[in-house]
């Protein structure tokens, strides 16, 4: 396939997506945009990773079954967000626990604020680009969609223990127990530290 018949069955995507925002497309109809051509599904990814355009599949919304594709919003993912390397994209999601480090969803799971979305992670500034911040990993962090759709310039201030020590409290003991879990599979080294100084 010729360069210019590629950026042409993109270009067509791109203004069937636009022109149907919110609208579930399935595969048949895409490649029929794109003019047949047996790559149209490279050139959607194209739009979501080379574009940024929310482009969902089912691997993002428990109500798309495969094969099915939905353009989120006409506004694309800032550039300098997809310029971060896959290596420290990768970094990252693993320090964050694959969590949104805003809301707590966890990666591929069932979003607590929309079920119907599974939990996609982006990779977001701590201290926003316009306000100085910088695209080094400590300045990055693992956000949702959900969240990543309401955060535009937002800066938070991660919660102190006080504060946690505060909800753990008003929770469950089912929950506490399940925070406990947690907690032991992430810090397995520390909690058995911990729990060889409780010994006599």
């Amino acid at each position: 396939m010729t360069e210019k018949k590629s950026k042409g069955a993109r270009a067509k995507l791109r203004q069937h997506f636009l022109a149907n925002i919110g609208r579930m497309m399935d595969s048949d109809e895409l490649r029929d945009v794109a003019g047949g051509i047996s790559e149209w599904a490279r050139r959607v990814r194209e739009l979501r990773t080379e574009e940024g355009y929310q482009i969902l599949t089912h691997n993002d919304r428990s109500d798309l079954k495969p094969g099915q594709y939905l353009l989120l919003d006409a506004k694309p993912i800032p550039a300098f967000e997809r310029a971060i390397s896959k290596e420290v994209r990768a970094f990252v999601l693993d320090r964050n626990g694959f969590t949104c480090q805003m809301c707590g969803a966890v990666a591929g799971e069932p979003h607590p604020y929309d079920e119907t979305r599974k939990t996609r992670l982006h990779i977001g500034h701590i201290i926003d680009k316009s306000q100085g911040g910088t695209d080094d990993a400590g300045n990055l962090r693992a956000i949702c969609s959900v969240c990543n759709e309401g955060a535009s310039n937002l800066t938070l201030e991660r919660p102190s223990s006080q504060k946690l020590l505060a909800q753990v409290r008003r929770a469950t003991g089912f929950d506490q127990v399940e925070l406990l879990k947690w907690l032991i599979q992430k810090f397995p080294k520390q909690a058995a530290e911990i729990t060889q100084e409780k010994k006599p």
